[in-house]
């Protein structure tokens, strides 16, 4: 990550899924990728091969986003040497249940990863962004933190509070020419919906398809590369028509 003439996009939660498909649809943009995951080594290296065969490069950082030591360890120092010129946040788990049977632990795992992990990482990020006096912010949310989604108060919670923050921060930071937008995909086809049962899903999907990773990454694509940006606190749902 030496070439300091490419523009570097920080992707958190890299390895699998709609953070693969940012991860990839960014390289080819022209991006180097700093991929964070973690645990999933096989898949994180997997991508990494994938990125550098579209000619940019990536670096590999593997911590607990609802860690903050672990966070500030990973991610510290390399904000202070350099700034980021785009970070997506994307990483986010999911522990379904009914409010009435949800543990303690159901509810503090998600909206730890989820939530606490993006103040962990942006807060860690941001400093470096506000003394370049650029930037771009992507926050992966979802449909169900605008609509709401039985047998997920949890992740609809975490989810919510991610497009408040993220509101939020863009009238922190807009003067200081960086942009923050949010990304709220609807039913997408990754392994946190492969135990879904798509003939109900689609009764719901006016465009009658579940989505696929590229959708998400294309919309995100946009938001960090167009040169003519006035989107700014915006939340952009990637649903098929499912919330209109």
């Amino acid at each position: 990550m030496k070439n300091k003439t490419k523009k570097v996009a920080l992707v958190i939660g890299g390895s699998r899924g709609i953070g693969r498909a940012i991860a990839l649809r960014l390289a080819r943009s022209g991006f180097d990728i700093w991929l964070t995951y973690k645990s999933n080594h096989e898949a994180a290296r997997n991508v990494k091969a994938e990125i550098e065969k579209s000619g940019s490069a990536c670096e590999l950082i593997a911590f607990d986003v609802s860690s903050y030591e672990e966070t500030e360890a990973a991610l510290g120092k390399r904000a202070e040497d350099f700034s980021p010129d785009v970070m997506v946040y994307n990483s986010g788990i999911s522990r379904d249940n009914l409010l009435m049977w949800m543990t303690k632990n159901e509810w503090d795992t998600v909206l730890s990863t989820n939530l606490d992990g993006f103040f962990n990482v942006t807060r860690t990020i941001l400093f470096s962004m506000l003394k370049a006096k650029k930037g771009r912010i992507i926050v992966i949310s979802s449909a169900s933190g605008q609509i709401g989604q039985a047998g997920q108060v949890n992740y609809s919670a975490s989810k919510a509070g991610l497009i408040g923050a993220a509101r939020a921060l863009a009238r922190e930071v807009g003067k200081k020419n960086i942009f923050v937008n949010v990304v709220a995909p609807g039913f997408i086809e990754t392994d946190m919906t492969e135990g879904l049962r798509k003939e109900q899903v689609l009764a719901l999907i006016p465009l009658n398809r579940v989505g696929r990773p590229e959708d998400v990454a294309s919309v995100v694509d946009f938001l960090c590369t167009e040169e003519d940006m006035y989107i700014h606190g915006q939340v952009i749902g990637i649903n098929g028509g499912l919330a209109i």
